[in-house]
Parts: structure tokens; sequence; C-alpha cells
């Protein structure tokens, strides 16, 4: 199985991206998901957390009412929608799966930047 992030790129402080992770080789609809990212030099944190069918989700203090994480069990894909990014949002953003194993994507830069 593994996990394929999409959809990181430059935006603007105050603007808006949706990154995407694709789910294949894995019972999906089983597996919790995570965002988490990492800036440079910083350790990897948990920004963003859904529970298996969606019913549960959790999210880190600094990205509360500006990401949502969200998830389509139909197309293996899980989101996190950020709006009212900020300069101290910039990093690579990573995918994670959990269930009886685990599966970690291979991260998406998200720069956000004027």
């Amino acid at each position: 199985g593994k996990v394929v992030e999409s959809g990181g790129g430059l935006v603007q402080p105050g603007g808006s991206l949706r990154l995407s992770c694709a789910a294949s080789g894995l019972p999906f609809y089983l597996y919790a998901m995570k965002w988490y990212r990492q800036a440079p030099g910083k350790e990897r944190e948990l920004v963003a957390h859904i529970s298996n069918t969606g019913g549960f989700t959790n999210y880190a203090d600094s990205v509360k009412g500006r990401f949502t994480i969200s998830r389509d069990n139909a197309k293996n894909t899980v989101y996190l929608q950020m709006n009212s990014l900020k300069p101290e949002d910039t990093a690579v953003y990573y995918c994670y799966a959990l269930y009886t194993r685990e599966f970690w994507g291979q991260g998406t830069q998200v720069t956000v930047s004027s």
C-alpha cells in the first residue's frame, strides 16, 4: 500500500490551498488518517487527525479554525483545506495512514510568502 500527497505550492499570506492524499493498496476505510508538517529546522508536528469513518477530527491549536480535514472513503482520499494561511504554515506536509500498519507519504511543499 501507499499514500501520495498533492496540492502543495506557493501561496500569499491569507490565501488558501487544498491538499489531497490518495491511498492505494490498503483498506482505506479502516485507516485513521493524519496530516503532519515539518518546517526547516523543526521537528515534525501533527496538524490534523480524522478517524476512519470521518466522525472524529482533531487539530493542532495553531491551525484550529483555519484548517479542515475531511475524507472521502469512496475515493480513498483524505483532504486538508487550509485557509487564512500564514508564513509560519510554510512546511512540507505529510500524509499518514494508521491501522494495523502505517504508511507515510513523500510529502508536498507548502510555501506561504508574499
